[in-house]
Protein backbone atom coordinates (compact mmCIF):
# COMPACT_ATOMS: atom_id res chain seq x y z
CA UNK A 1 0.00 0.00 0.00
CA UNK A 2 1.21 3.08 -0.75
CA UNK A 3 0.95 6.34 1.50
CA UNK A 4 -2.25 6.96 2.79
CA UNK A 5 -1.48 11.05 2.70
CA UNK A 6 -2.52 12.54 -0.89
CA UNK A 7 0.12 12.94 -3.61
CA UNK A 8 -0.70 15.54 -6.25
CA UNK A 9 0.65 15.29 -9.88
CA UNK A 10 0.14 19.27 -10.90
CA UNK A 11 0.81 20.49 -14.44
CA UNK A 12 0.87 17.26 -15.81
CA UNK A 13 -0.46 16.92 -19.17
CA UNK A 14 -2.70 13.56 -18.58
CA UNK A 15 -3.03 10.73 -21.60
CA UNK A 16 -5.40 7.65 -20.86
CA UNK A 17 -5.48 5.47 -24.48
CA UNK A 18 -8.26 3.30 -23.35
CA UNK A 19 -10.26 6.61 -23.01
CA UNK A 20 -8.75 8.28 -25.65
CA UNK A 21 -8.13 11.44 -22.43
CA UNK A 22 -5.36 13.78 -23.39
CA UNK A 23 -5.50 16.87 -22.06
CA UNK A 24 -3.65 19.69 -19.79
CA UNK A 25 -4.42 18.76 -15.87
CA UNK A 26 -3.79 17.10 -12.63
CA UNK A 27 -3.91 13.85 -10.93
CA UNK A 28 -4.46 12.79 -7.37
CA UNK A 29 -3.60 9.31 -5.24
CA UNK A 30 -3.95 8.30 -2.11
CA UNK A 31 -2.94 4.69 -0.77
CA UNK A 32 -3.15 2.64 -3.83
CA UNK A 33 -5.71 4.10 -5.64
CA UNK A 34 -6.67 6.89 -7.79
CA UNK A 35 -8.91 9.61 -5.89
CA UNK A 36 -9.39 11.90 -9.25
CA UNK A 37 -7.81 13.34 -12.10
CA UNK A 38 -9.29 15.84 -14.92
CA UNK A 39 -8.60 19.27 -16.27
CA UNK A 40 -10.21 20.93 -13.26
CA UNK A 41 -7.17 20.48 -10.84
CA UNK A 42 -5.03 22.04 -13.15
CA UNK A 43 -4.27 24.60 -11.33
CA UNK A 44 -6.69 24.21 -7.76
CA UNK A 45 -8.96 21.51 -5.82
CA UNK A 46 -5.70 20.44 -4.08
CA UNK A 47 -6.54 18.72 -0.59
CA UNK A 48 -4.52 20.95 2.02
CA UNK A 49 -2.56 18.41 3.36
CA UNK A 50 -1.14 16.69 -0.01
CA UNK A 51 2.20 16.66 -1.26
CA UNK A 52 2.09 18.05 -4.77
CA UNK A 53 4.45 16.88 -7.36
CA UNK A 54 5.08 19.28 -10.65
CA UNK A 55 5.11 17.21 -13.80
CA UNK A 56 6.59 20.51 -15.14
CA UNK A 57 3.88 19.62 -18.32
CA UNK A 58 5.55 16.06 -19.05
CA UNK A 59 3.43 13.59 -19.95
CA UNK A 60 1.54 11.49 -16.90
CA UNK A 61 -0.12 8.08 -18.59
CA UNK A 62 -0.78 4.30 -16.87
CA UNK A 63 2.35 2.53 -15.74
CA UNK A 64 3.31 0.52 -19.22
CA UNK A 65 2.41 -3.11 -19.61
CA UNK A 66 5.20 -5.70 -20.33
CA UNK A 67 3.43 -9.07 -21.29
CA UNK A 68 6.05 -10.73 -22.39
CA UNK A 69 9.37 -10.58 -19.96
CA UNK A 70 12.14 -13.41 -19.05
CA UNK A 71 13.18 -12.58 -15.30
CA UNK A 72 15.01 -15.91 -15.50
CA UNK A 73 14.24 -16.83 -11.80
CA UNK A 74 14.69 -19.72 -10.70
CA UNK A 75 17.32 -21.42 -12.07
CA UNK A 76 19.71 -18.91 -13.70
CA UNK A 77 19.86 -15.88 -11.50
CA UNK A 78 23.17 -15.13 -12.46
CA UNK A 79 21.38 -13.43 -15.93
CA UNK A 80 18.33 -11.73 -13.97
CA UNK A 81 16.06 -12.22 -11.08
CA UNK A 82 12.54 -11.01 -10.24
CA UNK A 83 14.77 -7.67 -8.10
CA UNK A 84 16.72 -7.25 -11.17
CA UNK A 85 14.39 -7.43 -13.89
CA UNK A 86 11.67 -5.61 -11.95
CA UNK A 87 14.27 -2.44 -11.02
CA UNK A 88 15.07 -2.59 -14.73
CA UNK A 89 11.00 -2.25 -15.94
CA UNK A 90 10.47 0.71 -13.56
CA UNK A 91 13.83 2.40 -15.07
CA UNK A 92 11.76 2.04 -17.97
CA UNK A 93 8.60 3.09 -16.64
CA UNK A 94 6.67 -0.64 -17.01
CA UNK A 95 4.60 -1.09 -13.89
CA UNK A 96 3.74 -4.64 -14.26
CA UNK A 97 5.18 -7.64 -16.45
CA UNK A 98 4.34 -10.40 -17.09
CA UNK A 99 6.90 -13.39 -17.09
CA UNK A 100 7.83 -16.76 -19.17
CA UNK A 101 7.97 -19.84 -17.83
CA UNK A 102 10.64 -21.38 -19.28
CA UNK A 103 12.59 -21.29 -16.42
CA UNK A 104 14.86 -24.16 -14.28
CA UNK A 105 12.82 -25.85 -12.83
CA UNK A 106 9.59 -24.88 -15.34
CA UNK A 107 6.91 -22.81 -13.79
CA UNK A 108 4.69 -25.82 -14.50
CA UNK A 109 2.66 -26.39 -10.99
CA UNK A 110 1.52 -23.82 -8.15
CA UNK A 111 3.89 -24.35 -5.77
CA UNK A 112 6.07 -22.30 -8.58
CA UNK A 113 3.76 -20.13 -9.39
CA UNK A 114 3.81 -19.20 -5.40
CA UNK A 115 7.12 -18.54 -5.44
CA UNK A 116 7.24 -16.40 -8.18
CA UNK A 117 4.24 -14.58 -6.06
CA UNK A 118 6.42 -14.70 -2.73
CA UNK A 119 9.10 -12.92 -4.32
CA UNK A 120 7.45 -10.50 -6.49
CA UNK A 121 6.10 -9.28 -3.22
CA UNK A 122 9.72 -9.81 -0.92
CA UNK A 123 10.97 -7.24 -4.35
CA UNK A 124 8.56 -4.96 -3.07
CA UNK A 125 8.92 -3.09 -6.74
CA UNK A 126 6.62 -3.99 -10.09
CA UNK A 127 3.62 -6.49 -10.74
CA UNK A 128 4.95 -9.44 -11.90
CA UNK A 129 2.05 -11.67 -13.00
CA UNK A 130 3.20 -14.92 -14.41
CA UNK A 131 2.52 -16.95 -17.43
CA UNK A 132 2.30 -21.05 -16.65
CA UNK A 133 3.76 -23.75 -18.67
CA UNK A 134 1.54 -25.76 -21.41
CA UNK A 135 2.87 -28.48 -20.73
CA UNK A 136 5.04 -29.90 -17.99
CA UNK A 137 8.44 -29.53 -18.32
CA UNK A 138 8.10 -27.92 -22.23
CA UNK A 139 8.11 -31.11 -23.80
CA UNK A 140 4.97 -30.84 -25.93
CA UNK A 141 3.03 -33.92 -23.96
CA UNK A 142 1.88 -33.93 -20.86
CA UNK A 143 -0.98 -31.06 -20.14
CA UNK A 144 -0.55 -29.20 -17.44
CA UNK A 145 -3.07 -28.57 -14.50
CA UNK A 146 -4.39 -25.10 -16.09
CA UNK A 147 -7.30 -24.89 -14.22
CA UNK A 148 -5.66 -25.09 -10.96
CA UNK A 149 -2.44 -23.08 -12.29
CA UNK A 150 -5.08 -20.41 -13.45
CA UNK A 151 -6.73 -20.09 -10.01
CA UNK A 152 -3.01 -20.35 -7.75
CA UNK A 153 -2.95 -16.81 -10.16
CA UNK A 154 -0.83 -17.88 -13.75
CA UNK A 155 -2.34 -15.59 -16.05
CA UNK A 156 -1.79 -17.29 -19.52
CA UNK A 157 -0.32 -20.44 -20.77
CA UNK A 158 2.62 -20.57 -22.81
CA UNK A 159 5.68 -23.08 -23.65
CA UNK A 160 7.83 -20.07 -24.55
CA UNK A 161 11.10 -20.69 -26.13
CA UNK A 162 9.49 -23.45 -28.00
CA UNK A 163 6.57 -24.02 -29.86
CA UNK A 164 3.68 -26.74 -29.28
CA UNK A 165 4.71 -28.41 -31.74
CA UNK A 166 1.78 -31.80 -31.37
CA UNK A 167 -1.20 -30.91 -33.07
CA UNK A 168 -3.15 -32.48 -30.69
CA UNK A 169 -1.62 -31.37 -28.01
CA UNK A 170 -2.56 -27.79 -28.87
CA UNK A 171 -5.82 -28.65 -29.79
CA UNK A 172 -6.46 -30.06 -26.11
CA UNK A 173 -4.59 -27.23 -24.76
CA UNK A 174 -7.25 -24.65 -26.36
CA UNK A 175 -10.17 -26.15 -25.32
CA UNK A 176 -9.22 -26.62 -21.55
CA UNK A 177 -8.17 -23.07 -21.70
CA UNK A 178 -11.16 -21.85 -22.67
CA UNK A 179 -13.48 -23.78 -20.32
CA UNK A 180 -12.12 -21.01 -18.20
CA UNK A 181 -11.71 -18.19 -20.38
CA UNK A 182 -7.38 -18.39 -20.54
CA UNK A 183 -5.17 -17.45 -23.55
CA UNK A 184 -2.49 -20.20 -24.74
CA UNK A 185 0.45 -17.96 -26.20
CA UNK A 186 2.22 -19.92 -28.91
CA UNK A 187 6.41 -19.06 -29.33
CA UNK A 188 5.53 -19.81 -33.44
CA UNK A 189 7.65 -21.78 -35.35
CA UNK A 190 7.99 -24.77 -37.03
CA UNK A 191 11.07 -26.69 -35.95
CA UNK A 192 11.98 -28.69 -38.35
CA UNK A 193 11.86 -25.26 -40.86
CA UNK A 194 14.31 -23.36 -38.71
CA UNK A 195 16.61 -25.99 -38.20
CA UNK A 196 20.47 -24.81 -37.42
CA UNK A 197 19.50 -21.58 -38.90
CA UNK A 198 20.90 -18.45 -36.51
CA UNK A 199 19.47 -15.42 -38.40
CA UNK A 200 17.19 -14.64 -41.06
CA UNK A 201 16.90 -16.37 -44.20
CA UNK A 202 18.11 -13.98 -47.23
CA UNK A 203 21.11 -11.95 -49.02
CA UNK A 204 22.71 -11.01 -45.65
CA UNK A 205 22.75 -14.84 -43.81
CA UNK A 206 24.37 -15.81 -47.48
CA UNK A 207 26.63 -13.07 -47.25
CA UNK A 208 27.63 -13.66 -43.51
CA UNK A 209 27.81 -17.77 -44.52
CA UNK A 210 25.26 -18.10 -41.79
CA UNK A 211 22.54 -20.45 -42.20
CA UNK A 212 19.25 -19.20 -41.98
CA UNK A 213 15.77 -19.20 -40.97
CA UNK A 214 12.97 -19.01 -43.66
CA UNK A 215 9.67 -16.36 -42.68
CA UNK A 216 8.01 -19.60 -43.74
CA UNK A 217 8.83 -21.19 -40.00
CA UNK A 218 6.22 -18.90 -38.09
CA UNK A 219 3.35 -18.47 -40.61
CA UNK A 220 3.28 -22.30 -41.05
CA UNK A 221 2.63 -22.78 -36.94
CA UNK A 222 -0.02 -19.65 -37.12
CA UNK A 223 -1.96 -21.27 -39.46
CA UNK A 224 -2.22 -24.71 -37.70
CA UNK A 225 -3.32 -22.75 -34.98
CA UNK A 226 -6.20 -20.82 -36.51
CA UNK A 227 -7.82 -23.89 -37.52
CA UNK A 228 -7.50 -25.29 -34.33
CA UNK A 229 -9.19 -21.94 -32.77
CA UNK A 230 -11.46 -22.75 -35.55
CA UNK A 231 -12.82 -26.33 -34.02
CA UNK A 232 -12.13 -25.23 -30.42
CA UNK A 233 -13.49 -21.55 -30.12
CA UNK A 234 -10.32 -20.97 -27.90
CA UNK A 235 -8.55 -17.65 -27.51
CA UNK A 236 -5.31 -17.98 -29.45
CA UNK A 237 -2.30 -15.59 -28.78
CA UNK A 238 0.85 -14.79 -30.83
CA UNK A 239 4.12 -14.15 -29.15
CA UNK A 240 6.84 -11.79 -30.70
CA UNK A 241 4.87 -12.04 -34.25
CA UNK A 242 7.47 -11.07 -37.17
CA UNK A 243 6.27 -11.54 -40.56
CA UNK A 244 4.39 -10.32 -43.04
CA UNK A 245 2.68 -13.58 -43.58
CA UNK A 246 2.08 -14.05 -39.90
CA UNK A 247 0.58 -10.85 -39.74
CA UNK A 248 -1.49 -11.46 -42.61
CA UNK A 249 -2.95 -14.26 -41.22
CA UNK A 250 -3.48 -13.07 -37.36
CA UNK A 251 -5.12 -9.76 -39.48
CA UNK A 252 -7.64 -12.65 -41.66
CA UNK A 253 -8.23 -14.41 -38.42
CA UNK A 254 -9.81 -11.35 -36.43
CA UNK A 255 -11.65 -10.38 -39.65
CA UNK A 256 -13.32 -14.17 -39.50
CA UNK A 257 -14.19 -13.46 -35.82
CA UNK A 258 -11.35 -15.81 -34.03
CA UNK A 259 -10.61 -15.10 -30.44
CA UNK A 260 -6.79 -14.74 -31.51
CA UNK A 261 -4.37 -11.70 -30.74
CA UNK A 262 -0.62 -10.88 -30.87
CA UNK A 263 1.89 -8.97 -30.09
CA UNK A 264 5.46 -7.63 -31.48
CA UNK A 265 8.52 -6.48 -29.80
CA UNK A 266 10.11 -3.48 -30.67
CA UNK A 267 13.23 -4.96 -32.36
CA UNK A 268 11.00 -6.27 -34.92
CA UNK A 269 9.87 -2.52 -35.87
CA UNK A 270 13.20 -0.98 -35.27
CA UNK A 271 15.78 -3.12 -36.85
CA UNK A 272 16.54 -5.49 -39.82
CA UNK A 273 18.75 -8.59 -40.62
CA UNK A 274 21.25 -5.70 -41.71
CA UNK A 275 21.24 -4.53 -38.17
CA UNK A 276 23.02 -8.32 -37.73
CA UNK A 277 26.35 -6.57 -39.26
CA UNK A 278 29.58 -8.44 -38.73
CA UNK A 279 27.94 -11.27 -36.59
CA UNK A 280 26.70 -9.25 -33.92
CA UNK A 281 25.33 -11.69 -31.37
CA UNK A 282 23.43 -8.72 -29.40
CA UNK A 283 21.25 -8.73 -32.28
CA UNK A 284 20.38 -12.47 -32.53
CA UNK A 285 17.46 -13.57 -31.56
CA UNK A 286 14.52 -16.00 -31.82
CA UNK A 287 12.50 -14.90 -34.05
CA UNK A 288 15.40 -12.97 -35.96
CA UNK A 289 15.82 -9.97 -36.78
CA UNK A 290 14.14 -10.14 -40.55
CA UNK A 291 14.04 -7.58 -43.96
CA UNK A 292 12.94 -4.59 -43.98
CA UNK A 293 9.38 -5.73 -45.70
CA UNK A 294 9.23 -7.64 -42.88
CA UNK A 295 9.41 -4.67 -40.97
CA UNK A 296 7.62 -2.60 -42.62
CA UNK A 297 4.07 -5.12 -41.91
CA UNK A 298 4.85 -4.91 -38.33
CA UNK A 299 4.75 -1.27 -38.36
CA UNK A 300 1.49 -1.83 -40.74
CA UNK A 301 -0.20 -4.21 -38.40
CA UNK A 302 0.36 -1.92 -35.56
CA UNK A 303 -0.77 0.76 -37.10
CA UNK A 304 -4.33 -1.01 -37.92
CA UNK A 305 -5.17 -2.76 -35.24
CA UNK A 306 -3.78 -6.32 -36.31
CA UNK A 307 -1.38 -6.04 -33.54
CA UNK A 308 -2.77 -5.68 -30.34
CA UNK A 309 0.39 -5.10 -27.53
CA UNK A 310 4.08 -3.83 -28.16
CA UNK A 311 6.27 -6.50 -25.89
CA UNK A 312 9.95 -6.63 -25.11
CA UNK A 313 10.48 -10.25 -25.03
CA UNK A 314 13.13 -9.20 -22.58
CA UNK A 315 15.80 -12.04 -22.37
CA UNK A 316 18.66 -10.90 -20.44
CA UNK A 317 22.19 -13.13 -20.66
CA UNK A 318 25.87 -12.92 -19.34
CA UNK A 319 28.54 -12.26 -21.14
CA UNK A 320 29.53 -15.69 -21.73
CA UNK A 321 26.26 -16.79 -23.36
CA UNK A 322 26.42 -14.54 -26.00
CA UNK A 323 30.09 -13.01 -26.58
CA UNK A 324 30.95 -16.33 -29.08
CA UNK A 325 30.42 -17.73 -32.04
CA UNK A 326 26.98 -16.67 -33.87
CA UNK A 327 25.85 -19.92 -34.56
CA UNK A 328 26.28 -20.71 -30.66
CA UNK A 329 24.90 -17.93 -29.32
CA UNK A 330 22.04 -17.40 -26.97
CA UNK A 331 18.87 -15.64 -28.75
CA UNK A 332 17.76 -12.43 -26.59
CA UNK A 333 17.98 -8.75 -26.18
CA UNK A 334 17.32 -6.85 -23.32
CA UNK A 335 14.08 -4.69 -23.74
CA UNK A 336 12.70 -3.38 -20.66
CA UNK A 337 14.43 0.04 -20.33
CA UNK A 338 14.28 0.70 -24.06
CA UNK A 339 10.55 -0.06 -24.62
CA UNK A 340 9.04 3.44 -24.33
CA UNK A 341 11.55 5.31 -26.75
CA UNK A 342 11.15 2.89 -29.48
CA UNK A 343 7.41 3.11 -29.11
CA UNK A 344 7.39 6.61 -29.24
CA UNK A 345 9.78 6.21 -32.14
CA UNK A 346 6.63 4.94 -33.88
CA UNK A 347 5.17 8.68 -32.90
CA UNK A 348 7.76 10.28 -33.82
CA UNK A 349 7.99 9.01 -37.44
CA UNK A 350 4.37 10.14 -37.89
CA UNK A 351 3.45 6.05 -38.21
CA UNK A 352 1.75 6.11 -35.02
CA UNK A 353 -0.33 8.50 -33.19
CA UNK A 354 0.45 9.32 -29.61
CA UNK A 355 -2.11 8.06 -28.16
CA UNK A 356 -2.35 4.46 -30.57
CA UNK A 357 1.34 3.67 -29.26
CA UNK A 358 0.63 4.35 -26.08
CA UNK A 359 -2.33 2.23 -26.20
CA UNK A 360 -0.49 -0.85 -27.39
CA UNK A 361 1.79 -0.95 -24.22
CA UNK A 362 -0.87 0.19 -22.17
CA UNK A 363 -4.85 -0.38 -22.42
CA UNK A 364 -4.69 -3.23 -24.69
CA UNK A 365 -2.49 -5.20 -23.33
CA UNK A 366 -4.48 -4.61 -20.12
CA UNK A 367 -7.85 -5.64 -21.74
CA UNK A 368 -6.18 -8.41 -23.23
CA UNK A 369 -5.61 -10.11 -20.08
CA UNK A 370 -8.41 -9.23 -17.57
CA UNK A 371 -5.81 -6.71 -15.63
CA UNK A 372 -7.40 -3.69 -13.89
CA UNK A 373 -4.45 -1.61 -14.22
CA UNK A 374 -3.37 -0.11 -17.83
CA UNK A 375 -5.84 2.84 -17.67
CA UNK A 376 -5.87 6.45 -15.65
CA UNK A 377 -9.90 6.44 -13.50
CA UNK A 378 -11.30 7.25 -10.51
CA UNK A 379 -10.80 4.50 -8.15
CA UNK A 380 -8.26 2.63 -10.36
CA UNK A 381 -5.12 1.41 -9.39
CA UNK A 382 -2.18 4.43 -8.80
CA UNK A 383 0.17 2.44 -11.54
CA UNK A 384 1.82 5.74 -13.45
CA UNK A 385 4.49 6.72 -15.53
CA UNK A 386 5.86 10.59 -15.73
CA UNK A 387 7.95 11.14 -19.06
CA UNK A 388 9.52 13.65 -20.96
CA UNK A 389 8.41 12.61 -24.72
CA UNK A 390 11.38 14.79 -26.08
CA UNK A 391 14.57 14.06 -23.60
CA UNK A 392 17.14 12.43 -25.31
CA UNK A 393 19.91 10.09 -24.12
CA UNK A 394 21.87 7.68 -25.55
CA UNK A 395 22.00 3.82 -24.29
CA UNK A 396 25.21 3.09 -22.42
CA UNK A 397 25.52 -0.45 -20.93
CA UNK A 398 26.85 0.46 -17.64
CA UNK A 399 23.81 2.71 -16.71
CA UNK A 400 21.28 -0.53 -17.94
CA UNK A 401 19.33 -1.41 -14.60
CA UNK A 402 19.20 -5.16 -15.44
CA UNK A 403 21.76 -7.51 -14.54
CA UNK A 404 22.05 -8.53 -18.17
CA UNK A 405 23.76 -5.60 -20.36
CA UNK A 406 22.95 -7.65 -24.01
CA UNK A 407 21.04 -4.75 -26.02
CA UNK A 408 21.37 -4.26 -29.58
CA UNK A 409 20.83 -0.40 -29.11
CA UNK A 410 23.95 0.11 -27.35
CA UNK A 411 25.46 4.13 -27.98
CA UNK A 412 22.07 4.61 -30.24
CA UNK A 413 20.44 8.06 -29.48
CA UNK A 414 16.87 7.41 -27.52
CA UNK A 415 14.01 10.15 -27.56
CA UNK A 416 11.56 9.96 -24.58
CA UNK A 417 12.49 9.57 -21.13
CA UNK A 418 11.37 8.21 -17.91
CA UNK A 419 11.45 10.32 -14.72
CA UNK A 420 8.89 9.19 -12.50
CA UNK A 421 7.33 5.50 -12.20
CA UNK A 422 4.48 4.70 -9.53
CA UNK A 423 2.76 1.43 -8.58
CA UNK A 424 -0.24 1.44 -6.54
CA UNK A 425 0.96 4.78 -5.10
CA UNK A 426 4.28 3.83 -4.54
CA UNK A 427 7.21 6.03 -6.10
CA UNK A 428 9.80 2.58 -7.38
CA UNK A 429 11.65 4.72 -9.30
CA UNK A 430 12.64 8.37 -9.83
CA UNK A 431 15.66 9.52 -12.22
CA UNK A 432 17.81 12.50 -10.94
CA UNK A 433 17.58 15.64 -12.01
Amino acid sequence: MGSEKPIVYSNAQLIDPGTKLNTKGGLITQGDKIVDLGEHLYQSGFPEDAYVIDCKNNILAPGLIDIHVHLREPGHEHKETIKTGGESAAAGGVTTVCCMPNTDPVIDNVALIEFIQRRAREAKGVKVFPFAAVTKGLKGEQLTEMGMLSEAGAIAFTDDGLPVTDSQVMRRALAYAKSFGAIVSQHAEDLSLTSCGCMAEGPVATKLGLPGIPDASEVVMIERDIRLVEITGGRYHVAHISTEEGVAAVRKAKEQGLDVSCEAAPHHFTLTDDDVGNYRTFAKMAPPLRNEKNRRAIVDGLRDGTIDAIATDHAPHDQESKRVPMQHAANGVVGLETLLPLTLDLVNKGELTLIDALSRITSSPANLLDLENGHLRKNGPADLVLFDPNAEWTVKLENLYSKSKNTPFEGKLMRGQVIRTVVDGRTVFEREA
